[in-house]
């Protein structure tokens, strides 16, 4: 049987113990915030940064991986063997990183044109979970002896598929990156309304603003159930907890079935996001590209 490793970024928000389980390899975002350099995932919880984000003075500003730590890492796998690398990156519109995996293979293949290793990148135009989840859904079918080629069509079918809606409950960060104008931002928070965005294909777009908080997750979910395919998966990725159980209970109320998965946003997600955020991840109409 081959020898395969399966790759991603730390902006696909999977927790440790999905990391540890599936054998995925994270290469990880670099964060700067008032003037300190982070590593996400090794300098703090996603619980830590949230508070971290609510005391800053300043915008949290993020790296793309380099194309030598991408070269670095598959060096490591060619000198261990490994045949085929799945990598999936963060969405390529938001980020370089997946251009510079490009970069990386193209280099690899200068420095070791003997070099037998097969590297198949897949832009998963989305972004935490969005990738996350199906990364072990793949990582867990190529275990099982699926062909790589069949696992990555899979994956572009998924994310042809993948729709976000995301919920603000504070506009502190997305105002100070200018996401939001100052004065809209500031009126939404005197009048208690939050925004719901769409984000699909890396593409923002507020489509309700909701008045209290109580009723934003009956909102999003409304809004899925009139998106979802009928049966489609869904999941909740959130800075808290209690978040996550609002959604869980709209959602099965919405459309009659649990999440398929859950987790809490990462430090590079979270950076744009703000500190206190939810979003619904599920499948809907395939879109053209």
């Amino acid at each position: 049987m081959e020898k395969i490793a399966v790759l991603t970024d730390s902006a696909c928000d999977l927790s440790e113990e999905m990391q540890r389980e599936n054998e995925i390899d994270i290469v990880n975002f670099k964060i700067a915030l008032d003037g300190n350099a982070y590593t996400e995932r090794e300098d703090f919880t996603p619980q830590e940064y949230y508070e971290m984000l609510r005391n800053a003075k300043g915008v949290p500003t993020t790296s793309q991986v380099t194309a030598h730590e991408f070269l670095e890492q598959f060096k490591a796998y060619d000198d261990a063997g490994v045949e085929q690398v799945l990598y999936v990156s963060i969405n390529s519109t938001g980020s370089a990183t997946n251009a510079v995996a490009h970069q990386a293979v193209a280099q690899l293949r200068e420095e070791r044109p003997e070099s037998a290793l097969r590297v198949h990148i897949v832009d998963s135009h989305c972004y935490s979970l969005g990738y996350g989840y199906p990364v072990v859904q793949a990582a867990q079918a190529l275990r099982a002896g699926t062909p790589m080629d069949e696992v990555v069509a899979r994956l572009e079918d998924t994310f042809a598929r993948t729709e976000i809606l995301l919920a603000a409950y504070s506009l502190k960060v997305i105002r100070k990156s200018g996401r939001v104008s100052a004065a809209a931002a500031i009126a939404g928070e005197l009048l208690g309304l939050h925004p719901i965005f769409t984000l699909n294909d890396g593409v923002s777009e507020v489509v309700r603003k909701v008045r209290g908080e109580k009723a934003v997750a009956s909102v999003a979910a409304s809004l899925m159930r009139a998106r979802i395919v009928e049966g489609g998966a869904y999941g909740i990725a959130a800075t808290d907890e209690r978040y996550i159980r609002a959604y869980a209970e709209a959602c099965e109320k919405a459309v009659g079935y649990p999440p398929a998965f859950t987790g809490f946003l990462g430090a590079a997600v979270a950076s744009n996001t703000g500190p206190d955020a939810a979003g619904l991840i599920y499948i809907g109409e395939k879109r053209a590209r």
